[in-house]
């Protein structure tokens, strides 16, 4: 057990593996890259590697510091167990006096942007004001070990304005305090919490790597292995969650509405299956979109003559070559700058089906 368990970005590893060994840990760390691609867990490493009774730059995973902080590996059930004690239908001033903070060592905190509920979540759950504050305190309290660690993951979640809070710890740290912030990409955080953050991107682990992680565990035949590798966009947490049959499912049905909204017809059942994805999947919104950037990146090279070794879906190879007959480069460039235009508006908290609806009715006029 230790850091060579972890998958990919040796790179980032050993700078922090040197960090601890020096005695040199900065105050924050921002850690960047697509969900699924190792953040959170290499956070929780570090976390343990910080406190580990045994070693200095490592950690054993045996003694009782790393089995606590190891416990934070089942993030749910500790959410959902936050949540429940806070009560199904809590109101907004119970989530600022009881902030979801995921705790099972004393010197280690993880917080993660808050549902409110525990059986009807909200559509965007947000690292709020009380998580930040509870920070803020907890951050000036010595630790019982080494070093206290505070782990925000979705921390481009907060409201600029709440970061401020944040904001102040960041600027006059503790010495034995850590911040790790998790977020997709640099610039989904404000400047100024970036201007003090240590930065670290996570590049894609290599498919074989993933194929190789998969077959350990158990996962699948040879082809199911070599499929969920590539689905994965070299995300070993999103290979080994896959459901080969669902993730079939929502990418045919989103390659549907692609094919509806070319031909421009079909708008009852487009529209019947906008309100499936923004209301009743269990994957987000924001992942389903995802699965469109990905359709539209295959439908590119395809519209463009040109035939990827590596195709994103390579499952539907046949069906987007189809499609590819039937619109033009330009069209396929318009799709994805409108699909840019819809992510970007999420962050606004606009309608989700309205302007997914709006969206594919637009690209019927050629």
């Amino acid at each position: 057990m230790g850091f060579n368990a972890f998958l990919g970005n040796e790179r980032i590893v050993n700078a922090l593996r040197a960090m601890l060994r020096r005695d040199r840990v900065p105050s924050a760390l921002l850690f960047t890259g697509p969900r699924g691609v190792g953040k959170y867990t290499l956070a929780r490493f570090f976390a343990q590697a910080a406190t580990c009774e045994r070693l200095r730059d490592d950690f054993c995973g045996e003694c009782p510091h790393c089995l606590r902080i190891g416990l934070l590996a089942d993030t749910p059930a500790l959410v959902e167990a936050g949540l429940l004690e806070r009560g199904e239908n809590a109101d907004a001033a119970t989530v600022e006096r009881m902030p979801l903070i995921v705790q099972t060592h004393p010197d280690v905190w993880a917080l993660v942007p808050d549902p409110v509920r525990p059986y009807e979540p909200v559509a965007r759950p947000m690292i709020r004001m009380g998580q930040l504050r509870a920070v803020q305190r907890a951050a000036y309290f010595h630790p019982e070990g080494r070093r206290r660690i505070f782990i925000l993951d979705g921390a481009d979640t907060m409201r600029r304005t709440d970061a401020d809070v944040f904001l102040k710890v960041l600027e006059e740290p503790p010495e034995f305090t850590t911040l790790i912030l998790l977020a997709p990409s640099p610039d989904s955080l404000g400047a100024t919490i970036r201007s003090r953050c240590l930065q670290f991107h996570f590049a894609p682990a290599p498919a074989s790597d993933i194929e190789k992680l998969l077959k350990e565990r158990g996962h699948a035949e040879p082809d199911g292995r070599k499929l969920a590798a590539r689905l994965s966009g070299g995300s070993p947490g999103v290979a080994l969650a896959l459901d080969l049959g669902e993730s079939r499912r929502l990418r045919g049905a989103a390659l549907r509405l692609i094919e509806q909204a070319a031909a421009g017809k079909g708008y009852k059942d487009i529209f019947a299956t906008t309100a499936q994805f923004a209301k009743q999947e269990k994957e987000s919104f924001e992942n389903l979109l995802e699965v469109f950037y990905s359709l539209l990146t295959d439908l590119l090279e395809v519209s463009q003559g040109a035939a990827s070794s590596l195709p994103c879906n390579p499952d539907l190879t046949r069906e987007i070559e189809g499609l590819a007959r039937k619109v033009n480069f330009a069209w396929v460039v318009r799709a994805t700058e409108e699909l840019d235009r819809l992510k970007s508006g999420l962050a606004r908290n606009i309608g989700r089906q309205s302007s997914l609806d709006a969206l594919l009715v637009s690209l019927a006029a050629r």
